[in-house]
C-alpha cells in the first residue's frame, strides 16, 4: 500500500510539475509578444508625431550631430572627430575627443559582422586589413541607434549626415550601430 501511494504522490508531482511549466512556457511567449508589440506600437507612434517635423530636417555639422546622437545613447561625451570611411562594409571611423577611444559606425550589427568574419579568410584578406570594422576586438562596446534612444528625428537626419561624412547614399537606414573600442 505503501509502495503504490508513493508512486502516486510521485506521478502527480510530476504531472503538476510538467503542467507549471508547459504554464510558465506560455506565459513567457505571450510577455515576449506582448513586448514585441509594444515596441513596433512606439516606433508607430513615433512615426505618426515626426511626420509633421519631416519638412524641416536640415544638417548643418554632421560631425557635431553625430557625436551628440552618440553621447545621448553612450551617456559619454564623446567630441567625435571624423578619421575615414569605408565602403565595403561601409562604417565610419572617428576618435574620441580624448584620443582614448576609436569609435566606429556600421549598418552592420554583431551578428553580421561575425559572420563576415566566418567568411573563407582569402576574401577578407584584402578587405579585412583596411577595414576597421573587420579587425574588432570580441569585447568591443556595441550601441543600436535607433529613434528609440536616439532622438525621434534620428532616421532622417542619419540620411543626410552619413551622406555628408562618407559620400554613401544610406539608402533607407533606420538603424545604425556604434562601437567603441577603447586604445
Amino acid at each position: 500500500m505503501d509502495i503504490i501511494l508513493a508512486i502516486v504522490v510521485s506521478a502527480a508531482v510530476i504531472i503538476f510539475g510538467a503542467l507549471i511549466s508547459r504554464g510558465n512556457e506560455r506565459q513567457r511567449k505571450a510577455i515576449d509578444a506582448l513586448r514585441e508589440q509594444t515596441e513596433l506600437w512606439a516606433i508607430q507612434d513615433l512615426l505618426i508625431k515626426r511626420e509633421r517635423m519631416a519638412r524641416e530636417v536640415r544638417m548643418n555639422d554632421p560631425l557635431a550631430w553625430l557625436s551628440r546622437v552618440a553621447t545621448r545613447v553612450s551617456g559619454v561625451d564623446l567630441n567625435l572627430q571624423f578619421v575615414e570611411s569605408y565602403d565595403e562594409p561601409r562604417a565610419l571611423l572617428c576618435i574620441a575627443g580624448d584620443q582614448n577611444s576609436k569609435i566606429l559606425f556600421s549598418p552592420l550589427g554583431e551578428k553580421e559582422i561575425q559572420r563576415m568574419k566566418n567568411w573563407k579568410r582569402s576574401r577578407l584578406s584584402r578587405i579585412g586589413e583596411a577595414n576597421p570594422l573587420l579587425s574588432l576586438p570580441r569585447k568591443v562596446t556595441a550601441y543600436e541607434l535607433s529613434i528609440l534612444n536616439a532622438g525621434i528625428m534620428f532616421d532622417l537626419e542619419l540620411q543626410l549626415a552619413w551622406k555628408e561624412l562618407t559620400g554613401q547614399s544610406a539608402g533607407q537606414l533606420e538603424t545604425i550601430w556604434m562601437y567603441r573600442e577603447r586604445k
